[in-house]
């Protein structure tokens, strides 16, 4: 019973590291920014990746929320890019899988 605990909780380890070092597949952002969405837009496009702003409403007015999906190896990049400009954002990351008509980056 402790080889077979021993070894399931080594192997879920060894999985999760061998993941997060890998970074296979792709991450879905979504940025809330109050005052800089069309600055971290603009440098996010800059640096080729595709961005998409969605208007929104929140309890204290109106805000931008920028939807981003990328490559996970792209995550600390991004992560820099945007807290670079606006430390006070509200960064959401989820797991993405993409479907159909998918193309990662900035669109030609």
């Amino acid at each position: 019973l402790i080889g077979y605990a021993a070894g399931f909780g080594a192997g879920n380890i060894l999985g999760i590291t061998l993941e997060q070092k890998f970074s296979v597949g792709y991450t879905q952002l979504m940025i809330i920014s109050k005052h800089f969405s069309d600055a971290i837009a603009d440098e996010l496009r800059k640096s080729k990746f595709g961005v998409t702003l969605i208007p929104g409403e929140g309890g204290s007015g109106g805000v931008s929320i920028l939807m981003v999906i990328i490559k996970r190896k792209d995550f600390k990049s991004v992560k820099e890019i945007v807290e670079k400009i606006d430390k006070d954002c509200f960064l959401s990351i989820q797991a993405s899988q993409a479907y159909r008509g998918f193309i990662p980056g900035a669109r030609k």
